[in-house]
This record gives C-alpha cells, structure tokens and sequence, in this order.
C-alpha cells in the first residue's frame, strides 16, 4: 500500500489556448443559444429560462486541424442581466455526471444572488450524455450485471471478475474505440477552458463537487492564470494512489453505514433493532443473505439480490441525515418486515443511472472510461494485498465480508484498450487566484481528509469544513452556502478554520 503520496510532476504539455492559431477558432465560436427541447421533467415555472447549445471542440488537442466533437452545454441566464459577473460553470460529479442535468434539477440551490449576479452554466464533459457518449452495454446486459452477485468461492470469484472485465472493455471498444483514448479529465478541462473563451469570460468561476474537484484541480493546473473563483466541494485528491482511495472509501462507507444504523437504533420501530452497537450488523447480515434468498419487488421480473441491496443502501448515504437516512430506515422496514424489495430497487436504480422503463443512462460506461483514460492503478505487489485486506477487515468488515485477494488485484482497467501517460500527482496550481475547498467530516464518498489534503497541497486556498454527514456541503447548510456566495459573488473567503454546523 501506498504510504506517502507521489512527489509533484510535472503535467503532460497543454495546448496554448487562444494564442495557439490552430485552437482560435474553438475560443472565439459563438453558442448559439435556444430553448431547450421540451422535457417534462424540467421544472415548469423555469422552462422559458433554460436555454441550451453546443460548442465545438478538438478531440485531440495535439492535432486540433482534425475531428471535432460537440459538447452540450445548459445555461440558466443571470436574473439581473444589468448585475452579472459572468458564468458560473458547474460540475456534478462521476465521473459520468451531467452538468446539464445539475443545472437542470439543482437549479434552486442557486436561486437568489448567485443567480442574479451568474449565468449558471452546466455541460456534459466529453463522452457523458449528450456529448459523444461513450457507450459500451446494452440495457439488458447492464441489468443481468447489475444484479449479478459474485461468486463465494475464491477461485470462481476471479475467473468471473476476469471475464466480466474483458467483456466490458471489448464491448466499450467496439462500439466506442475511437473515443477511448481522448475521453480523460484533463482534455475535459481543455474543452472547460473553451467554453470560458465562448461565453467571453476572461477568468473561469466554477463550482465542481465530488469528481467535480479533480476537474477543477486540473483546470487550475493547466490555465492557472484563468482562474477566477474555484469552489472545490467533496474533493478527490489528485495525488491520492487509486488503490489507497478506493480503500479510503469503503471505510467512509462503512463508518456512515455504522453511523445510520446507530440513529436508527435510537428510534421506535427501527427495522434493525434496538441495540445501537449491533444494528449495523444486523443490517448487513440482512443485505448479505439476500444473495442467497433474493426478494420480490413490484418491478416486474426482477428480484431485489444482494448487488442490488447494498447498491440502494449506498445511495441513501450519499444524503443528509436529516432526509435520506429516514428513507433508507423506510426501505429497510419494507424490505425487513414486509418482504418487499421495492424501496432499495428504486433507490439502486436511481444510484445505477436506470429508468422507469428500463433504460439506462451513459453513467457508468463513460465512468470507467474516463477513469480508466485518467490513469490506470498498478498492480498492487503480493505484501500490499495482504495489507489491504488487513485494513479492510478492521475498519470495513461489514462492506469487505465477502473480499478476497482477486478483489483487490482488479479488474480494473487492466484489459482496457487504451494506455494513458497520466499519474496520480500533487497540483499546486502556482500563479492561481485563491481557490476555496470544502468538505465535510462525515463524508462517506470523498473522506474529508483529502478535502484537507488539497487545501495544505494548493499554492493558494482556504479550507472550510462542514461537520455533518453525506456527500458534499453545499446546498446543505446555511453557514456553507453563506461563505461558498460570498466567495463568489464578492471574492471573500472565510478565515482560516473556519466550521460549519447548522443543516439547512
């Protein structure tokens, strides 16, 4: 296992932006912008309000004079077009999250002043949604996989996970090769820097959460002296070896799980008992078995298994305490005392990017390309294994019940098609304007040290902290959102230290 992290190196060579004559006229495009198409999930009172477009940018930023791809872009017009700053662009997540989407269903966590003085913008990174989808499984493969659950026995458990891993990384190259190799975070933030360029902003404000800091991390490492005000919320630590992160996170998980089980328990009628101290357990043991005896659920044909379960279970403690904790209490009662698997199927499906009717989005095929383009992990030595396993039975054994040696030697992107030259490593982002981190204690995705990590690591940037649960802080609480507005409307950072507590 990794026990310090890489030493800064320096990035791959970037593009010169504007100044480079072969990428001008990707800078100084117009969007033209029109009403976006009509979708009845788009909020009703807003419709006339978003408009949508695209801009053209180079697949390969080595070659610009060659194909072009179209990147779909959402925009919320400031409300006090006489007040405006410029754009505020944001990011989701993922990798594989829609930044239309964000706009489009978050669009209130941004009403009042951020959206007065801010044209909120929000686009699709290369090969996500409407932007050159990466595709790979049809939509019945992808559920037959998602309720799959693996083998118990050792040695099947990685002849499966090997065949598994070659079927889908045949399936993303036969029906997307040619995107592969240009689908990586840091071409995404290339094509971030377009769209500054195309709505005329001199300097790119942005709010990027999750995954949505590693983005914004790497577009401050590449256009330093372009950065207006970054907001890095729920941060991915770019230095972070990928082996350590994904340890760090079923520990965040399982630390969450213990956490929800233990307020449950503290509450009449919780489904798994009323011993705090046993309530977690009892409620894995109840996810585990149903690899064994799935349940029914009201979706026809299928069956609640266990891959299923835990994956609605995980959903629910991406939220807050105060909302998605009581539906996850909710949907294990159903699941527990009626026999019913609908509750965590719905939620599952909404975590697996699944629709009403069967069909799912582009989420997880563009996440394991765009990871995969962004740096594969190496196999860890015989000694790291054993040490992971070591870990994980201590601090995650509800979440690492089942994980054996093949688990952690992959699959990952180890019969991916396409070899990237990126490395995990720190970015300082010297020359940048301050940058503001945010994160928050009980985060189980992103673990708030690496939100503190990033903060010491940046030349320039101000830590704030929420203390509560879930999965970033903004939109979360008062105190949060009062300093993340304040930043961006007026450039004023919080002091140093500064802790959030109140829920909003």
């Amino acid at each position: 296992m990794t026990t310090a992290p890489p030493a800064p190196t320096p990035p791959p060579a970037k593009p010169k932006g504007a100044a480079d004559p072969a990428l001008r006229p990707f800078y100084e495009q117009k969007i033209s912008w029109q009403a976006c198409q009509d979708d009845p999930a788009t909020p009703k009172k807003d419709e006339g309000e978003f408009r949508c477009g695209t801009f053209k940018v180079p697949l390969d930023y080595t070659a610009p004079d060659g194909k072009s791809l179209d990147i779909a872009v959402m925009q919320h017009p400031a409300a006090k077009p006489d007040q405006r700053i410029g754009s505020l662009v944001l990011n989701p997540g993922g990798p594989g999250g829609s930044g239309q989407d964000f706009v489009k269903y978050a669009f209130t966590e941004f009403d009042g002043v951020l959206h007065d003085r801010y044209d909120v913008l929000g686009f699709d990174p290369r090969g996500v949604a409407d932007s050159s989808p990466v595709r790979c499984l049809d939509d019945k493969t992808r559920d037959e996989r998602n309720a799959q659950d693996s083998p118990h026995d050792p040695i099947e458990r990685k002849a499966h996970g090997e065949r598994s891993g070659k079927a889908f990384s045949a399936a993303c190259q036969e029906k997307s090769g040619d995107l592969l190799p240009f689908v990586g975070t840091r071409n995404a933030a290339r094509d971030m820097d377009v769209l500054r360029g195309a709505v005329g902003d001199d300097k790119l404000n942005y709010l990027g959460v999750s995954y949505g800091t590693y983005l914004g991390s790497l577009y401050a490492e590449e256009f330093p002296d372009r950065v207006g005000r970054l907001v890095l919320d729920a941060v991915v630590d770019p230095a972070a070896d990928k082996l350590d992160a994904a340890i760090d996170q079923t520990i965040g998980f399982e630390r969450s799980f213990r956490a929800f089980a233990a307020d449950c328990a503290a509450r009449k009628g919780c489904p798994l008992g009323g011993n705090p101290d046993r309530a977690a357990e009892i409620g894995a043991d109840f996810l585990d078995k149903l690899q064994d005896n799935p349940l029914r659920t009201a979706s026809q044909g299928r069956k609640l298994t266990s891959s299923l379960g835990w994956a609605g279970a995980k959903s629910l403690l991406y939220g807050n305490k105060e909302t998605s904790w009581k539906y996850l209490r909710e949907a294990f009662t159903v699941a527990m005392n009626g026999k019913d698997g609908s509750a965590l199927l719905f939620y599952a499906d909404n975590y697996l990017g699944r629709d009403k009717k069967g069909h799912y989005d582009n989420g997880s095929d563009s996440r394991a390309a765009i990871r995969c383009a962004d740096g594969a992990a190496p196999a860890p030595s015989p000694e790291a294994i054993q040490q992971v396993l070591a870990k994980l039975k201590a601090d995650a054994p509800l979440f690492s019940k089942d994980t054996v040696a093949s688990d952690i030697e992959g699959p990952g992107c180890e019969f991916w098609p396409y070899r990237t030259p990126e490395k995990p490593h720190v970015i300082r982002a010297e020359g940048a304007a301050p940058i503001l981190v945010v994160g928050t204690t009980g985060d189980p995705a992103t673990p708030y040290a690496a939100s503190e990590k990033l903060a010491k690591d940046l030349a320039h940037a101000t830590l704030l902290t929420l203390e509560g649960e879930g999965h970033g802080a903004f939109g979360r609480s008062k105190c949060v959102d009062a300093n993340v507005i304040a930043y961006l409307v007026d450039g004023s950072l919080p002091a140093a230290g500064t802790r959030c507590t109140d829920a909003k």
